[in-house]
């Protein structure tokens, strides 16, 4: 597992979020160990194909300091927790059904010492209050994932673009967005050379999410 791919696209970091990225490997690799969140074949390739790939909405979308961000179905941590490393003073907000995975993310939380960062095991629809932003890694159809996270979205923007969802998705999305006009599509191979990325996108989804 080679933290350098984070380094070559996000070459600005700190010396703390290094520190934190060449963290996050071996935790992932003890607790997957333990608990299976990522697939056998996933993990050894952890930076490219989850952390890597969280970060893809950062091209997208930067998060101002004191701003808050849902993630939906968090899984092991992603997007949430690359996201938390890059944004330390933004506050995100992991939520996920399954408990087991959330026994995960604290673990990985708490390793790394993030302190921007809270996680619920719980669904999204139980969850209190607004957010500016709300990301995820295709835990379902865009229709399923409006309808779930509806009324989580702040209706006061603090950032240039308006608020909205983020979702990283794949492959031909004209059916799953054709009732959503305003949707933005972005092809993360732009961004990123490697071959995984060819069919990777970030769907830009504001909030008047109809019409």
């Amino acid at each position: 597992m080679n933290v350098h791919i984070i380094l070559k696209y996000f070459s600005e970091l700190e010396a703390s979020q290094k520190e934190q990225f060449s963290l996050l490997g071996n935790l992932y690799q003890d607790w997957n160990a333990k608990i299976n969140v990522v697939s056998r074949k996933d993990i050894d390739e952890l930076y490219l194909r989850h952390v890597l790939h969280s970060l893809g909405i950062a091209k997208i979308q930067q998060f101002n300091e004191g701003s808050q961000v849902l993630d939906v179905g968090t899984g092991g941590g992603f997007p949430g927790i690359p996201l938390a490393i890059l944004f330390p003073e933004t506050r995100f907000t992991l939520v996920d059904a399954i408990g087991k995975k959330i026994k995960v993310v604290q673990e990985v939380v708490e390793g790394l010492g993030l302190e921007n960062v809270t996680s619920h095991h719980s669904r999204v629809e139980d969850i209190a209050g607004q957010f500016d932003f709300i990301v995820s890694r295709a835990v379902a159809a865009m229709p399923t994932f409006v309808h779930w996270t509806k009324g989580k979205i702040k209706k006061e923007s603090s950032h240039e673009r308006k608020n909205g969802i983020l979702y990283l998705k794949g492959g031909d999305l004209t059916e799953e967005l054709k009732e959503y006009k305003n949707a933005q599509i972005f092809d993360l191979r732009e961004h990123f050379e490697e071959d995984f990325f060819e069919t990777k996108k970030v769907v830009y989804l504001p909030q008047k999410f109809k019409g």
